[in-house]
């Protein structure tokens, strides 16, 4: 948990001796501190405890959940690596990988989640499918992830 604040005021920051830009005026101090919402790091009552195991028990389900489909989209990915291997295809196919950005960006903003996030999150799983394609066009041997960025 982080605790606490530091705060540097100045009656004219623009001569202060120290890290001038950092410093805050004493009416910018009282609008910061009358905007500060304090909260409490945990929860003190039986009743508000329990509602948040209840729902962390949920996302502990569906993260279970997010993981077991993205080893079977690895396994297929491992599948299709060795397709490509036996057909001497490269392993990665641009229109593909547009294709499958467009389309699952798309779904995402549909259901409320940020390109930003589903973006990152499909490079990710991405860069692991072609890390692993990777390893099986090159007989097993592990690529680093930057060298499979050209490919």
């Amino acid at each position: 948990d982080m605790q606490g604040v530091m705060i540097e005021s100045h009656i004219d920051p623009s001569v202060a001796w120290t890290d001038a830009k950092q410093q805050v005026t004493p009416a910018a101090l009282v609008e910061i501190i009358e905007h500060i919402t304090l909260r409490k790091p945990e929860a003190k009552s039986a009743e508000v405890s329990d509602k948040l195991a209840e729902l962390r028990t949920k996302i502990d389900k569906i993260d279970d959940l997010v993981i077991q489909k993205v080893a079977e989209r690895m396994n297929i990915a491992e599948q299709i690596g060795q397709y490509k291997k036996d057909n001497n295809l490269t392993i990665l196919q641009v229109n593909r990988w547009e294709e499958i950005l467009e389309k699952t960006t798309n779904y995402g903003k549909a259901l409320k989640l940020s390109p930003e996030f589903t973006e990152k999150l499909l490079e990710l799983v991405h860069g692991e499918s072609i890390r692993r394609q990777g390893e099986i066009l090159n007989d097993g041997q592990e690529q680093p992830a930057e060298k499979l960025s050209h490919i």
